[in-house]
C-alpha cells in the first residue's frame, strides 16, 4: 500500500509541470489575436496563447454552454448577465489586475460586472461605435444622416447589415419608436415588421467586416452597418467613404474578458490581461483599429490629431452622451428567435 501512495505522488509530480506548460486558451473575435496586443504575455510566456475564434456574441455563447472550454473569452457587456445566468464564468479579483485603477470609471463601474468583494465577473477592454459606412461619392450629398439609410428603396441591392441581435434589430427598435432594451410583446412586433421592411433591400446579413470593406471598396455596396475599424481601414486605402453620425445617434459597445469557470490556466489568464491593459496595447488599438481602449493611460499616449482624425474623444463618458450604449437586452433569447425568423422570410 505504501509503496502504492508513493507511485501515485510520484506520478501527480511528474503530471504537474505538463500541466503548468498547457497554452492559455483564448476564444475571441477575429483580429484580436494579434501579438501586438499582449507583447508582455509573450515576454513571459513565449509559446503564446491558443486562439480560437467566434463570429458573435451568440456564438460565442452556444459553443461555450455546449461544453467548449477556453480560459478567457472576449464578448461584449450586454451579454455578460445571459452567461453569467448560465453559471459559465468565475470572478476575477481587481486586486491582480494591474491596471484597473486605469480604466475608465464609466465601464469599471457597469452594474451587471459586479461580484462584490473586490471581484467583477468582465474586465473592459475595447469600445466603440456601430453606424453607417456609405460611399460618399456614390450617396447624394444631401442624403438625412440617419439610420434610415439602410431601409432607402434607391440603394435596393447595395446595402448589408450586421448579423447581431444588439446590433440591426436593436436600431430597427429605436427607429420603430420602441426601447431596445425592454419590449413587450407589441413592441417587438414593431420592430420584426420594422426588419421585414429592410430584409429585400440587402444583400446580406453578416458579421465579416473583411467582406463587406471589400464590397464598399469595389462600389458593390453603397452602405453598410459596420464598426470603426471599416471605416478606419478602407480611408487608408484611399476609399471615399464616410462613417456616419445618424441623427439617432451611434451604437457604444464595450468588450472584454470573462474568466471561464473551469479555466485551467488562472494564472497565465491574469498575466494576459494584464498585458492586454498595458499602455502600448492599449494604444495600438486606438491607431490601428481605431477603437477606444479602455484605459486612460493608453489614451493619453495617443495624439489628439489622431484622434479627432478618427472621431474618439479622450473620454468616452462625452460620446455616451450623443450614443445609445448597448446594454443588457431583456428579451435577448426572443429577439434572436425574430430576427432568425425575419431574415428567414417569416
Amino acid at each position: 500500500m505504501t509503496h502504492r501512495i508513493a507511485l501515485a505522488a510520484t506520478l501527480a509530480l511528474m503530471a504537474a509541470p505538463a500541466a503548468a506548460d498547457e497554452p492559455l486558451t483564448y476564444f475571441t473575435w477575429s483580429g484580436y489575436e494579434l501579438p501586438e496586443f499582449h507583447q508582455a504575455y509573450l515576454a513571459q510566456h513565449p509559446e503564446g496563447p491558443e486562439i480560437s475564434f467566434f463570429g458573435d456574441d451568440d456564438d460565442a455563447f452556444t459553443k461555450v454552454k455546449a461544453g467548449f472550454k477556453p480560459d478567457i473569452a472576449h464578448p461584449c457587456y450586454d451579454k455578460i448577465a445571459r452567461w453569467n445566468a448560465a453559471g459559465l464564468l468565475q470572478p476575477i479579483e481587481t486586486a491582480r489586475i494591474k491596471n484597473w485603477e486605469k480604466i475608465f470609471p464609466v465601464f469599471r463601474n457597469l452594474p451587471d460586472i459586479q461580484a462584490g468583494d473586490g471581484k467583477v465577473w468582465f474586465v473592459p477592454w475595447d469600445w466603440g461605435n456601430t453606424s453607417v459606412l456609405y460611399r460618399t461619392d456614390l450617396v447624394a450629398p444631401d442624403a438625412p444622416q440617419s439610420w434610415n439609410m439602410l431601409w432607402d428603396p434607391q440603394y435596393a441591392g447595395r446595402m448589408a447589415t450586421i448579423d447581431a441581435v444588439h446590433d440591426t434589430p436593436l436600431v430597427a427598435a429605436i427607429l420603430a419608436g420602441v426601447n431596445p432594451f425592454d419590449m413587450t410583446p407589441e413592441e417587438m412586433d414593431k420592430v420584426a415588421d420594422k426588419l421585414r421592411a429592410q430584409r429585400p433591400l440587402l444583400t446580406t446579413y453578416t458579421t465579416d467586416m473583411t467582406s463587406i470593406e471589400q464590397s464598399l471598396a469595389s462600389g458593390e455596396l453603397v452602405a453598410a452597418m459596420t464598426w470603426n475599424a471599416s471605416a478606419v481601414a478602407l480611408k487608408k486605402q484611399g476609399v471615399p467613404v464616410e462613417f456616419m453620425n445618424p441623427e439617432e445617434g451611434m451604437l457604444t459597445w464595450t468588450c472584454g474578458y470573462v474568466l471561464l469557470k473551469d479555466a485551467k490556466n488562472i494564472d497565465k489568464a491574469y498575466d494576459f490581461i494584464n498585458a492586454r491593459l498595458e499602455t502600448d496595447a492599449g494604444k495600438y488599438l486606438i491607431e490601428a483599429y481605431g477603437y477606444g481602449a479602455s484605459t486612460a493611460t493608453a489614451f493619453a499616449e495617443v495624439p489628439q490629431a489622431t484622434l479627432d482624425e478618427l472621431k474618439l474623444p479622450a473620454n468616452p463618458e462625452e460620446m455616451l452622451r450623443s450614443t445609445t450604449f448597448t446594454g443588457p437586452m431583456k428579451q435577448n433569447d426572443d429577439i434572436a428567435k425574430m430576427f432568425e425568423r425575419v431574415k428567414a422570410g417569416g
